[in-house]
């Protein structure tokens, strides 16, 4: 097994996702307090071991159905390009430099038990759960939460209730996009859970999640015990954010996958980029 397959099959473009171990950190205004941000680095280098874990699991269990797929066809394990004992042998390597890492950083109950009910729940996923429709959306979902928890119990932080409201309604709106996405390119050919699902039953409760974001959001950026007075001042920027994400799945041809989406879409990337330099403005300097 070569360096590019071993990268392929950590899927390291998804540990954008990974990213939201920071937030906690990010909104507390902790940022340049050495202690926490050290916790943080670690925090997401344990996710992202954890994280691509999961993706050999499910590579290694949806093999066969992967070979027959367009694009995951390609896949390392899929395509023959790493063999299943390699692949074994390399998720058990990340799982014991995960515990390994979590044990030196911050071995409390909280954080241990997320990152154990992330991995199972997901393996679980894999092993028939994505089937069942609903089911599979909420897990998607949950994963995203336990990302903020995670960081949040790892970091000693805690997380407001109303920006764990917005980061679960926003993972619901995500989840359902990409089933709705997945649904007009393929059908139910190369997932079968979409065979119960209806593009209206998705586009409605997508756009259900998308409203209640904001209004969480909102919610959080008002809230009376919030550090920095002015993230108020952002809720625009979230709006046009999701807007512009909402068009690049209603007019573009991906699958609906997040990380791919906003990859591909630059005034994405810049709204996403104007964002993060308005909230360090503003949680730092105002």
């Amino acid at each position: 097994m070569n360096l590019k397959n071993l990268i392929r099959l950590l899927r390291p473009k998804h540990y954008l996702k990974n990213l939201l171990v920071f937030f906690p950190l990010l909104f507390s205004g902790l940022l340049f307090h050495q202690p926490y941000l050290t916790r943080a680095i670690f925090s997401f280098v344990v996710f992202s071991l954890v994280a691509s874990s999961v993706y050999i699991i499910n590579d290694l269990r949806d093999k066969e159905f992967d070979a027959k797929h367009p694009r995951k066809k390609n896949r390392p394990i899929a395509s023959g390009a790493v063999s299943t004992g390699s692949a074994i042998a390399v998720l058990i390597a990340l799982l014991a430099a995960a515990t390994y890492i979590q044990f030196l950083v911050n071995w409390s109950p909280a954080p241990v038990a997320l990152l154990v009910v992330y991995l199972l729940i997901n393996t679980a996923y894999s092993f028939g759960l994505k089937n069942i429709p609903i089911v599979d959306v909420t897990i998607l979902s949950v994963g995203f939460v336990i990302r903020v928890l995670y960081g949040g119990f790892s970091e000693g932080i805690e997380v407001s209730k109303w920006l764990y409201l917005a980061i679960l309604a926003f993972s619901f709106y995500l989840g359902l996009g990409k089933r709705r996405n997945e649904l007009l390119s393929h059908g139910a050919e190369t997932r079968a859970v979409n065979k119960f699902y209806s593009h209206g039953f998705l586009d409605k409760n997508m756009y259900v999640f998308l409203g209640l974001t904001i209004t969480y959001y909102s919610l959080w950026a008002i809230e009376p015990t919030q550090l920095h007075k002015s993230v108020y001042l952002s809720v625009p920027f979230v709006i046009a954010i999701v807007m512009a994400y909402s068009m690049a799945i209603e007019t573009g041809d991906s699958d609906g996958d997040p990380v791919s989406v906003v990859l591909s879409k630059n005034y994405l990337m810049w709204l996403l980029g104007v964002y993060a330099l308005l909230m360090f403005y503003l949680v730092y300097f105002l």
